[in-house]
């Protein structure tokens, strides 16, 4: 669902500008710092942050304009495309965006953020899992790679969309065990045991969630698996209470559409 995919989105945007604010690549067989960028670098990069900047206050269209800057500067600059794919997916501009992460990787096919950003955007965006799982497993195996966890839930979910649920349960238990509290890693573990029909695991990763965040921070289709697994256990007094969440936050959602009607078995 488009709707849901902006928290994705926004996650991946912390990762990815993150690298955009460190120097990649290597020089002369050493990895690169900032005291090796030529000075075309060092602008660019100076464009890339305004960019970034602008890109966060949702103001797309100076951020393209500074990112076409950077490019114009320095037209190698892999994550000046990985960032303008970003822009464009948040715009809605999905055969851009995919083209600016081909051409990022293209340029630096062994950064491990742009394949995840990369891979996370084939599952999400286009709901290509299965062409999304090799860019996400190539993050995960990277030693290089800062923040495996990003890419481990990202594979998470990718999974549970493909139905693989052994292989989700994998990755997001590796997830859980570099960050306990991530609220998409305790949300992908519950809807794995909700979907193996283990209910009460599930409601073991629920309540992690409402442990560790408040539950007007949960999204949506997080409630609605929430009251689904209340209903399940015949919680009623808990149950009600997510959909008081739902009805007050998301009315117009789908997951409320489907609470409406009772479904709670599709």
């Amino acid at each position: 669902m488009r709707r849901a995919a902006r928290p994705v989105v926004a996650a991946l945007a912390a990762v990815l500008l993150a690298a955009c604010a460190a120097p990649g690549g290597q020089s002369g067989g050493e990895l690169k710092t900032a005291s090796d960028q030529t000075a075309a670098e060092k602008r660019a990069a100076i464009r890339v942050q305004l960019a970034v900047g602008y890109y966060q206050d949702g103001k797309y269209d100076i951020a393209l304009d500074e990112v076409k800057q950077a490019i114009a500067i320095h037209p190698d600059y892999a994550e000046a495309y990985g960032l303008r794919a970003l822009i464009y997916t948040s715009m809605g501009q999905l055969p851009l965006a995919d083209e600016n992460y081909r051409q990022a990787l293209r340029i630096a096919p062994g950064n491990p953020d742009l394949s995840n950003n990369y891979g996370a955007f084939l599952c999400q965006s286009l709901n290509k899992p299965a062409q999304a799982m090799p860019y996400l497993d190539a993050a995960i195996r990277n030693p290089a790679y800062g923040t495996p966890v990003s890419a481990l839930v990202n594979a998470g979910v990718c999974s549970i969309k493909n139905r693989n649920l052994d292989a989700a349960e994998r990755y997001l238990l590796d997830a859980l065990r570099l960050n306990p509290d991530l609220q998409a890693t305790n949300a992908g573990l519950a809807r794995v045991y909700f979907e193996r029909r283990d209910y009460g695991r599930a409601n073991f990763f629920i309540n992690r969630l409402t442990d560790t965040a408040q539950l007007d921070t949960l999204p949506a289709d997080v409630l609605w698996l929430a009251m689904r697994v209340q209903r399940k256990l015949g919680d009623r007094t808990h149950e009600a209470s997510f959909a008081a969440q739902l009805r007050r936050r998301f009315p117009g959602s789908p997951e409320y559409a489907a609470f409406e009607r009772g479904a709670f078995d599709e």
